[in-house]
């Protein structure tokens, strides 16, 4: 597996200026970046600076909170699409799901995924219990979206043995065939072995140079 096809680079600092994102767009290019994830915001500019590249441009979404409501959702993800985003990292709605009311969550899942751009959803682990996590990723599964993700990485930060173990629950409640990216934390190339190893298809990080030099010198 070539890491630089499964990292999803990336800067989501609300104080990102055009200069940082245009810096993250030269080093996924320069590196073959799967993705950059960006604010909505840096999609158009992104779009531009990556032109003629297979690097895809993933806009998060509700993000960090996913307390939004349904139809504010909608309009961003539509808007996201409108600009060039290539896929949506969007925050399930937490507060719903954690109160019971799993149809209200899936309902506005499968309206997400009815835009028809794909769609990885975050179930921010760290709020989770694990039961919950694995309720929740079936329910991302069922929902139609490509992808259940760990972490916005703003909240309910957890280190990377709690977030291994998180990834494996994941895995155990979406099978062998579905996709599962981590995300938040995530420094190191030891980082990401052991999430891969546990079960995770796609590496979110804003460390993917550091990284890549790290491997390099390995």
């Amino acid at each position: 597996m070539e890491i630089t096809r499964i990292i999803d680079y990336t800067n989501l600092k609300p104080e990102a200026t055009e200069t940082d994102i245009k810096k993250l767009c030269q080093e996924a290019k320069e590196y073959g970046f799967r993705a950059v994830c960006v604010n909505p915001i840096w999609v158009p500019f992104c779009v531009d600076k990556l032109k003629g590249t297979s690097t895809k441009i993933a806009s998060v979404i509700d993000f960090p909170l996913g307390a939004g409501g349904t139809q504010n959702r909608l309009n961003q993800v539509k808007i996201a699409k409108e600009t060039g985003a290539s896929e949506i990292d969007i925050v399930m709605p937490s507060g719903l799901f954690k109160s019971g009311n799993y149809q209200a969550v899936l309902d506005d899942l499968k309206a997400i995924v009815g835009v028809g751009l794909p769609i990885k959803v975050i179930i921010e682990t760290g709020l989770l219990t694990d039961e919950e996590i694995k309720k929740a990723s079936g329910i991302v599964k069922e929902s139609g979206a490509f992808c259940v993700k760990t972490s916005t990485g703003f909240m309910a930060n957890i280190d990377i043995d709690t977030k291994v173990g998180h990834v494996r629950l994941m895995r155990e409640a979406v099978g062998p065939d579905f996709q599962i990216k981590a995300a938040g934390g995530i420094k190191t190339l030891k980082d990401i072995k052991r999430l891969l190893e546990a079960g995770a298809n796609i590496i979110g990080t804003s460390a993917g140079v550091e990284i890549m030099k790290e491997m390099r010198n390995s």
